[in-house]
């Protein structure tokens, strides 16, 4: 768990993703569309994806643990939590709050 919050806190926004994730493509599109450039870890195309996909779920993410998205270095949820927020407008000043953006 240790190493899933040291990578959710090395840039202002990360996303955990595996490559066929479809929803996790439309959330990596959702941040570059803002204008965010979010760390993205592919945990199939890492060794230690199993690892970090179960420290992941013990850091309260559910059962889909991807796509996994950290705004600031704090867990905000997943496709659908984040859907939530950009549709309600808080999505786009968390990431201005997290310097993610800068308008």
């Amino acid at each position: 768990m240790d190493r899933v919050r040291d990578m959710a806190s090395k840039k202002a926004a990360v996303i955990f993703t595996k490559s066929s994730c479809c929803m996790c493509h439309s959330i990596k599109t959702l941040f570059y569309e803002l204008g965010a450039s979010p760390a993205i870890h592919e945990l199939d195309h890492d060794a230690n994806g199993r690892e970090i996909e179960w420290a992941l779920r013990g850091l309260g993410c559910n059962n889909q643990a991807v796509p996994a998205v950290f705004i600031g270095g704090k867990y905000v949820g997943s496709a659908k939590d984040v859907i939530s927020l950009h549709v309600d407008g808080s999505l786009k000043q968390m990431l201005i709050d997290a310097r993610a953006i800068w308008f």
